[in-house]
């Protein structure tokens, strides 16, 4: 007798489906960065099978995407926590996108992904979600906040029946068919984009502070913002979807293009578009109108940095900014500075890495290095599965209408990641712990498997890689 339950990866791997016709439906332009994305990485498999799939299985890439949404309270976000919940998807990092650069983009984030190796590898689908920081008086003066929280209070993002759902398929770890369908045609329906009328006004009045918090107090649900398949060459996807007359934001965020190993994250997208909505006037009046809002991004991902390596990409970001030069003058900088080859990255402690026996151990105790150079054990890049405040800011910011507003002279309230985790009730996984132990638990199978002993090797290598650099 076959199954008669979807477990949580399926039910994941439909959510991500159910997602993405919907979004194409909403958005045509994103079927068209869809299909050129795959031409893209049919292309670079064509060319380089193996290399091409060193950070995850052309199967993997091509079902691969990450949505973002954005909530407007603390009771919201932990409510969309339930709803991911339900198809494995758990908070891991605490993004602060408020000072990442300049222009109003008053919130703060945390993604919902899967945490285990295992799971990520039969659906990596993250959705990166955003929550208004309503108490910070830097852009919400008192009539604004009060308004602002009694109209956030009344909105229903999430029905009862879907968190009831939600929760009844984390309690089973997944759902019988019906059961499943409903969870699925609820979650989808909770993201698409309303029909209902927007207040013109109250809208107005948001976007002058920040289109983003406009997109988020100023209409009645959430919606997905954008959703995002994954390329294996950003730079050829940004030049052909120019020339197939897509308007394409100014720069790809995130790291150069060089002839190093690709690290962290890549991205880039096109701009918002002008999507008809209905909005309600003073005067009562019910009209059509446009916003320009959502778009579409793509994304090309590199490998784990371990807090070492952060270091120094944040010292090396520093520098590309002072120097300045665009692109051209960041590829310099990474040239001085970072190891071009993945072995540079693995024996200097800047990267994450799986390792396998291949054996045999030549000695009963060795460094990781040693066993690296003997062969007993391959190290193999662990992919980033994470995001970069900056470039986050940065795609968020390309995409508004206008700078917004921002009164230096308040103080704003503080949030971080445990603050975070008390507004969920949950813990929020810090990536580099999870990258970390993916990397130990490799090295500890290796260690029995080889019957060896691992040992600390220089200051500088594996062993020591959780402690940055001074």
């Amino acid at each position: 007798m076959g199954r008669t339950q979807s477990v949580t990866w399926e039910l994941r791997a439909a959510f991500a489906r159910r997602l993405a016709a919907m979004y194409g439906r909403e958005v045509p332009a994103y079927e068209t960065l869809v299909e050129v994305t795959r031409e893209i990485n049919a292309e670079v498999v064509g060319r380089d099978r193996d290399g091409a799939q060193r950070l995850g299985s052309v199967e993997r890439v091509s079902a691969e995407r990450h949505g973002a949404i954005r909530v407007g309270t603390p009771r919201e976000l932990a409510q969309a926590a339930r709803v991911f919940a339900a198809f494995g998807m758990h908070p891991v990092g605490f993004y602060d996108l408020r000072d990442a650069g300049p222009g109003a983009v008053p919130v703060v984030s945390t993604a919902f992904r899967p945490v285990e190796a295992t799971e990520l590898a039969r659906n990596p689908f993250r959705v990166f979600t955003s929550m208004l920081v309503v108490d910070d008086p830097r852009y919400f003066d008192d009539d604004t906040r009060n308004h602002l929280r009694a109209f956030l209070d009344e909105r229903v993002l999430f029905a009862p029946e879907l968190l009831a759902l939600a929760d009844r398929a984390v309690a089973e770890r997944g759902l019988p068919p019906d059961a499943a369908d409903e969870l699925l045609r609820r979650a989808t329906a909770a993201f698409a984009l309303s029909s209902v009328p927007v207040d013109r006004a109250w809208y107005d009045h948001l976007d002058a502070i920040s289109s983003v918090a406009a997109d988020i107090g100023g209409v009645p649900t959430t919606h997905l913002n954008h959703l995002t398949p994954r390329v294996l060459d950003i730079d050829a996807l940004q030049a052909r979807m120019r020339a197939r007359g897509v308007e394409m934001i100014d720069e790809i965020q995130g790291p150069p293009a060089w002839e190093g190993p690709d690290v962290l994250l890549r991205q880039t997208s096109f701009r918002a578009l002008a999507e008809e909505r209905v909005f309600r006037y003073p005067d009562g009046s019910v009209r059509t109108g446009a916003l320009r809002v959502r778009f579409g991004e793509v994304e090309q991902r590199g490998i784990a940095l371990t807090p070492r390596g952060r270091t120094l990409y944040d010292r090396m970001v520093a520098e590309a900014d002072v120097l300045g030069g665009g692109a051209d003058g960041a590829r310099e900088v990474w040239r001085r500075h970072l190891p071009a080859t993945e072995r540079g990255l693995a024996e200097h402690g800047l990267a994450f890495f799986t390792y396998r026996a291949a054996g045999p151990a030549q000695a009963r105790a060795a460094s990781v290095s040693a066993l690296v150079d003997t062969g007993a054990i391959v190290p193999e890049p662990i992919v980033y599965e994470d995001f970069l405040p900056r470039s986050a800011a940065g795609i968020f910011r390309s995409n508004l209408a206008g700078e917004g507003t921002r009164d230096e002279g308040r103080t704003a309230p503080e949030y971080d990641l445990a603050r975070l985790a008390g507004v969920l009730g949950a813990t929020v996984h810090d990536p580099m712990d999870l990258y970390a132990a993916q990397q130990d638990a490799s090295l500890r199978a290796a260690a029995q498997e080889l019957g060896v002993r691992i040992v600390p090797g220089r200051p500088d290598e594996h062993d020591l890689s959780r402690s940055p650099t001074s």
